[in-house]
């Protein structure tokens, strides 16, 4: 295996680790209630997905 030669300073390492974060997810508006759902994900309050029932929610 191979081994570093000499010490990676911290500003250099920090210096690559500047762009390592994490996205904000992308938000949308449920079609069937208004509230914000993540893409590609079943509305929580509902339980719509594409306009189709995907889950049954209780009523509360």
């Amino acid at each position: 295996m191979a081994h570093p030669k000499h010490k990676i300073s911290s500003t250099r390492r920090d210096k690559r680790r500047t762009n390592i974060k994490a996205a904000i997810p992308t938000v949308a508006i449920c079609s069937n209630c208004g509230s914000a759902v993540q893409y590609h994900r079943v509305c929580p309050e509902c339980g719509f997905y594409r306009g189709k029932q995907a889950i049954e929610k209780k009523a509360e």
